[in-house]
């Protein structure tokens, strides 16, 4: 069980954005909730679902992807220490 089991469509925020690498020729291209939302149930799909759904969109290439959530907040080092 991870992230993308446990994770739906619908959890995500309207601003995330998911990234589609393709795992043949590693085409990337970015999806959004609303982008994905359009079609009608995919709000219920979980991510690992989506990603099996989901091909490239390279011209002819059609192959699997893989899913990576965006992370476009700020990330803080690590501040303490061993002692």
């Amino acid at each position: 069980m991870n992230w993308k089991t446990t994770l739906q469509v619908r959890d995500l925020e309207p601003h995330q954005r998911l990234e589609m690498t393709c795992r043949t020729c590693g085409h990337v291209h970015y999806l959004t909730k609303p982008q994905i939302m359009t079609e009608v149930e995919r709000g219920y799909l979980y991510l690992d679902e989506l990603e099996r759904q989901t091909c490239c969109r390279a011209r002819g290439c059609h192959g699997a992807v893989r899913l990576a959530i965006v992370r476009t907040g700020e990330t803080s080092a690590f501040v303490g220490g061993m002692a």
